[in-house]
Parts: structure tokens; C-alpha cells; sequence
């Protein structure tokens, strides 16, 4: 039970450091995300502006999908849905 608890405590401390940096940051001028997949384009962009907060947000927007991926596979491979070779 423990490892529930805390599983759910360190993604919801990632999510609210998603909300945290994501709050900090400086966009582009040229490039003002509106959406989630605008936001991912624009991206690219973020370290541009060599402060850490915009580094670290890009760094946390490409390595959640990786996460989470790797998650799915966890629980896929729990379930017996996906076989280990």
C-alpha cells in the first residue's frame, strides 16, 4: 500500500512542478503557445532565453510522455498484457 501512496504522491509532485515552471516561464515573442501541441512546438524555443526555468520546462515537457510511456508499459506488463521475452 505504501508504494501506491507514494507513487501517487511523486506524480502529483511532477504535475505541480509542470504547473510551477510552466507559471515561471518566458515564452518567445515569437513564439506564444495557445494549446498543448503549440506548446510542444514552440518548445524548441524555451532555451533561448538561457534562464533556468525555461530550460527545466523543456526538459520536463519532453521527458513526461517518456515517463508516462514507461508507466503504461509497467502496468501493461503487470497485467499480463505484455509478455517479458
Amino acid at each position: 500500500m505504501s508504494r501506491y501512496v507514494v507513487l501517487y504522491l511523486a506524480q502529483a509532485g511532477w504535475v505541480v512542478l509542470g504547473w510551477f515552471l510552466a507559471s515561471r516561464s518566458l515564452w518567445p515573442s515569437t513564439c506564444q503557445p495557445d494549446g498543448i501541441l503549440k506548446a510542444y512546438m514552440c518548445s524548441f524555443h524555451l532555451p533561448d532565453n538561457r534562464g533556468w526555468v525555461e530550460a527545466a520546462l523543456f526538459t520536463w515537457m519532453w521527458s513526461t510522455p517518456l515517463l508516462i510511456t514507461l508507466v503504461a508499459i509497467g502496468l501493461l506488463r503487470r497485467s499480463g498484457l505484455l509478455r517479458q521475452r
